[in-house]
């Protein structure tokens, strides 16, 4: 709770710090500085303490996990903001507005992963899914931005509309909004409560672009300014995966039999298509859309099971996986040519560069001793427990992934450059990335820095 209120705070700082503030650095530094705070608010929580004693009412509970969701989530921002914080300066004069819009959604994240009411799940996902509309169309000079907004704010508002109706028949069939367990075996095995299921199930499956309904994903993820869509597609979606778990672990866990089967049925389809479809890309940017979706049928694997294995894997993929995506999309904000080719040569001229988007690569393709390894294990071994033809097909999988992962890792250092140079890269730009891939390294050997938090 006390990083929730003053992230909305930050916000509006942010928004207003504009008018007195033209330095863009000093804007910049006011928001790592920001990100700083909460994050040091966030673990002051997980150790008991509060800044604010607020009587919430039985909507929002801040748990051990959601706080280290939340730290997960913040330390990734922070990085962000590190590595992309000034590549927002050419999508538009408007820097602050877009910094602004970032706190913003980081008090939607904090309510999608504390929620005990549908209600603040609802307001909580409308919190984060508005600024996006707008970040996803900020590059108002290019059409491509602007068709990808339309395109977010039409779907987006159609599976808004489904996860409407299910909140509307969940009440029905309980007449409260409390996400908890229903024991009324009138409740349970009533049509109104399945319909409810069933809706719900569809609408998260849409935010977190599970097939069959990631078709909007490739689009957007393409279209959206290069900085943003690594936001989208990694802060964003880990939180609202920790949201679905949420849901079904704590709502719908008696009717587990029913929902089940339509879990794995979406995991194995979005995997399938996700990775299938990533193979034949020709643009990095594209490929990394069809990749977040395959990832995205990794994390689903999480809601499949919900044991201790896989809580505990969705939280090192929301951190493996975010540093690695977001760590990608920093050099691709400072290439122009988005093809398999733009990177040929890059280790002889950029080797720090180089060897980090190695590191980021290996992880994604989840190669031992990197975080994706063991998130990518976790939750293989969370789906043994049910249906070991799950975990298998997930496993081979993730070999295909190995090829179009791989393809980047062989342009750089196998390859010659067609191209007389690379653009040159802020001054820091490669130590901060060395040091984000290095992380990576070090939650592949010692995992128990994030997950030591659950439980100490």
């Amino acid at each position: 709770m006390n990083a929730l209120l003053v992230s909305a705070i930050l916000g509006v700082l942010l928004m207003l710090s504009s008018v007195f503030i033209k330095n863009k650095s000093s804007i910049h530094t006011l928001a790592l500085v920001g990100l700083a705070v909460l994050f040091v608010l966030n673990l002051a929580e997980i150790n008991g303490w509060l800044l604010f004693e607020i009587d919430l009412k039985g909507m929002l509970r801040f748990d051990r996990y959601a706080l280290v969701m939340n730290a997960i989530m913040l330390a990734s921002l922070f990085f962000y903001l590190l590595l992309s914080g000034r590549s927002m300066e050419k999508v538009g004069p408007h820097y602050a507005d877009y910094l602004a819009l970032l706190f913003f959604i980081c008090a939607g994240l904090f309510m999608v992963t504390g929620y005990t009411s549908l209600l603040i799940l609802f307001l909580g996902i409308e919190v984060i899914s508005i600024p996006l509309y707008i970040l996803t169309g900020s590059d108002k000079r290019n059409l491509k931005s602007n068709e990808a907004a339309l395109k977010y704010f039409l779907l987006g508002s159609f599976s808004t509309g489904l996860l409407l109706l299910g909140i509307a028949f969940f009440y029905g069939a309980r007449g409260n909004f409390s996400a908890t367990v229903a024991v009324d075996p009138t409740v349970v095995g009533s049509s109104l409560q399945l319909a409810s299921l069933l809706l719900l199930l569809f609408a998260m499956s849409f935010k977190v672009s599970v097939a069959p309904f990631h078709f909007w994903t490739p689009d957007v993820y393409d279209g959206a300014p290069t900085v943003f869509t690594s936001f989208m597609a990694t802060i964003v979606k880990v939180a609202l995966f920790a949201a679905f778990v949420r849901l079904f672990e704590d709502t719908f866990s008696l009717q587990f039999s029913t929902w089940q089967p339509w879990v794995a049925g979406f995991a194995v389809l979005t995997l399938l298509i996700g990775n299938l479809t990533a193979v034949f890309q020709q643009s990095v940017k594209r490929m990394l859309a069809y990749s977040s979706i395959a990832q995205a049928g990794f994390m689903l694997l999480a809601v499949y099971a919900i044991n201790g294995d896989s809580k505990e894997g969705l939280l090192l993929y929301a951190a493996s996986y975010s540093l690695a995506t977001i760590g990608i999309f920093a050099v691709l904000s400072h290439l122009q040519d988005y093809t398999f080719e733009g990177f040929n040569g890059l280790a002889k001229k950029q080797p720090v560069v180089a060897a980090s988007l190695a590191i980021f690569f290996l992880s994604l393709a989840g190669i031992p001793l990197t975080g994706g390894f063991l998130a990518k294990l976790f939750m293989i071994k969370a789906a043994l427990v049910y249906q070991p033809w799950v975990a298998i097909f997930a496993v081979i999988m993730a070999v295909v992934a190995v090829f179009y992962y791989f393809r980047v890792i062989q342009a750089m250092y196998f390859r010659t450059a067609d191209q007389a140079s690379f653009p040159e890269f802020p001054k820091h730009f490669p130590t901060l990335l060395l040091v984000t891939a290095l992380l990576l390294v070090l939650l592949g050997v010692f995992p128990e820095t994030i997950l030591g938090l659950l439980y100490f």
